[in-house]
């Protein structure tokens, strides 16, 4: 556990094994020092999860990465992850991995960084991380990630600090970037529960109750408590390439989406678009899951094809902010007006990034009745949110999406229709009686969602 204070001489950052915790705060108040910030390592699940566990870890490196003899694996992983990173490292290098590389993040660290760091280091990106990732991307490695962060860590933080180093980072490994949202290298995001988490998502649980809830969640979502789970994705990912046919045979050229929430939505879709699902593919042909939890079905919208209200159906947690009950218009494919009612400042910066994060760049199909919406569990994480509702992302489309477009030149991308940003962030839509009409280019209108589930 750690526990960060102010004194007279600065920020004191304290990490301690085996001792009492409500004795150390008691003293740090009885001597006036103002408790910040106090977090708790990542706990493995009890014994009765356990058995999950190496599942889920053989999953994440066989199916997901779907890692290969002598190749690379990356790993960027929360401090508070470290026990299931080293369990992915162990499967990995006996799968035949050539090297097992981790890039550690401390979201404390960070946020204390944000807090008293001096304004000019938010514009700037090390040089050392930029080749780190770009160089691993060159010699062909595998990327996963590991996604659990704090919902409301950053919530203090000036949005504007954030929002800088956003932009510093993403210009700096924009090479990395692309090749990732290529698919020229495999890659996978997973998660794993951290304290602050579980207890953000349960919080009528105790400390311990709500990390094992967490646990019991995400091996439910990716299918880490079955018999088989690798012959359950298998079926998985037949199923989403139904729907993913269903949508590509049909060649939309427009959608609609409408809800009782306000969303009146049309999207339009370039000539060339393709539906993908479950399963994508490197240059080479070799399968992997780029996201575990998936249940989605999606595409790219045409960059100034966008035209009315989107209102969001579940709060997003953006670097480590909430934004909550939020509205988008859209006129030619531009946010033109938004609104919130919590989180406004951290919207405005997500939407004013640069030019492209004002357009959308990814529109998703989520069936309401779908395993991660059934669980009735809002995760606050973007990973599982936005696989129990329709979606769609600011910024950067997906060139894969597009037919031949990761064999496409930038110019030949834009005029396309297809947006590029230095983001991509998803935000969900989707519920109970979301319908959606598609349009194809002869203008019949054909049923694809009628009370927030596919027709079919």
């Amino acid at each position: 556990m750690s526990i960060v204070f102010r004194t007279l001489f600065g920020i004191i950052f304290f990490t301690f094994t085996g001792f009492e915790f409500t004795s150390l705060r008691r003293i740090c108040y009885n001597l006036s020092l103002e408790v910040i910030y106090v977090h708790e390592i990542g706990k493995e699940p009890t014994s009765m999860n356990k058995q999950f566990l190496d599942k889920y870890a053989r999953l994440v490196v066989k199916t997901g990465i779907n890692l290969q003899p002598k190749q690379i694996l990356v790993i960027k992983s929360p401090i508070e992850c470290a026990e299931f990173t080293r369990k992915i490292s162990e499967i990995a290098f006996q799968e035949g991995a050539k090297d097992v590389v981790i890039f550690w993040g401390d979201e404390l660290t960070s946020k204390i960084r944000y807090l008293h760091g001096p304004e000019e280091i938010f514009d700037e990106f090390p040089a050392w991380q930029k080749t780190f990732f770009v160089d691993y991307a060159r010699q062909g490695a595998a990327f996963l990630s590991i996604a659990a962060s704090d919902p409301e860590l950053m919530k203090e933080v000036d949005p504007e600090r954030m929002v800088r180093a956003q932009r510093a980072h993403s210009i700096a490994l924009k090479e990395h970037r692309e090749r990732l949202m290529s698919n020229q290298n495999s890659w996978c995001v997973v998660s794993v529960p951290t304290q602050a988490w579980a207890q953000k998502v349960f919080p009528a649980a105790g400390p311990e109750a709500a990390v094992e809830k967490l646990w019991e969640a995400i091996f439910a979502s990716v299918r880490a408590d079955q018999d088989d789970p690798v012959q359950a994705w298998d079926e998985h990912k037949a199923n989403l390439k139904r729907s993913m046919d269903f949508m590509n045979t049909h060649r939309f050229r427009t959608l609609h989406f409408k809800n009782s929430l306000g969303t009146d939505l049309w999207v339009e879709l370039p000539e060339d678009h393709l539906w993908l699902a479950g399963a994508e593919h490197t240059a080479e042909g070799l399968e992997f899951i780029a996201n575990m939890p998936t249940e989605e079905v999606f595409t790219l919208p045409k960059k100034t094809g966008v035209n009315g209200k989107a209102v969001s159906s579940m709060p997003l947690n953006h670097n480590g902010n909430l934004i909550k009950n939020f509205t988008l218009t859209f006129k030619d494919g531009r946010v033109i007006d938004y609104s919130a009612e919590e989180g406004l400042e951290s919207l405005k910066g997500l939407i004013t990034t640069d030019e492209g994060s004002h357009y959308l760049g990814e529109v998703a199909l989520v069936p309401y009745d779908s395993p991660i919406s059934n669980a009735k569990i809002l995760f606050y994480n973007t990973l599982f949110d936005e696989n129990a509702a329709c979606h769609l992302a600011l910024g950067k489309a997906y060139a894969v999406t597009l037919k031949n477009g990761d064999k496409l030149s930038e110019k030949e991308l834009e005029e396309a229709g297809v947006n590029d940003s230095l983001l991509h962030e998803d935000f969900m839509i989707g519920t109970a009686d979301l319908n959606i009409t598609g349009v194809t280019a002869e203008g019949q209108e054909i049923p694809i969602f009628i009370q927030g589930n596919f027709v079919f």
